[in-house]
């Protein structure tokens, strides 16, 4: 991975909770190449104690992490743009609802809010997609987002053909690699593995 020294990253998460460990293990990588990461939760991210663990524990996880405390409500994530506070913004993981929400324009919680921001200094965005739905009712959305300016993808492979034929999962490894392209404005090849 390139020296990313001083390189301002926003590390967005949403609700696909059995990918937190995958997704925070790559913020750690991000944050060892020198970036300089805040921490972004949605609403339900930040809150619901799953089987994957508690709420308030993975919010502290990524904190350690990152060094500094989480932005977790649509107020505080506004001036990400305004304020040009950030150089790119990674959501990983990035759940079908989110990216339904990136597609049609609903800015309802922290994290769109957040990515919003970014859009509106025309920054990049990274989208780390996982859900059990993105060859089904998620496909348009994503589809919409991937010829949309400014996002990038995390490339993506299927989790489970055979139990979950519809579900896609971003590969985490590829996260860094993904980020580096980002930063020159171009898409990671292939998208899909």
């Amino acid at each position: 991975m390139n020296d990313l020294t001083g390189e301002r990253i926003g590390f967005v998460v949403t609700g696909s909770f059995c990918t937190f460990s995958a997704a925070f293990a790559q913020a750690a990588k991000l944050r060892e190449a020198g970036a300089v990461l805040t921490p972004i939760f949605s609403e339900h991210a930040a809150t619901i104690d799953t089987r994957f663990g508690k709420a308030a524990d993975r919010v502290a996880e990524l904190e350690e992490i990152c060094g500094r405390p989480s932005i977790r409500t649509i107020a505080q994530a506004e001036p990400i743009g305004p304020k040009d506070l950030l150089d790119l913004l990674v959501v990983a993981p990035c759940t079908a609802n989110t990216a339904a929400k990136l597609a049609h324009g609903i800015t309802d919680s922290t994290a769109t809010m957040a990515v919003k921001s970014m859009l509106r200094r025309q920054k990049p965005v990274v989208l780390a997609i996982a859900t059990n739905d993105a060859l089904g009712a998620s496909a348009k959305n994503i589809g919409l987002l991937m010829n949309t300016k400014h996002y990038y993808f995390v490339p993506l492979r299927q989790d489970a053909p055979l139990e979950k034929p519809a579900s896609l999962v971003a590969d985490f490894t590829k996260l860094p690699e993904t980020v580096e392209m980002a930063q020159q404005q171009k898409q990671i090849q292939p998208i899909f593995i």
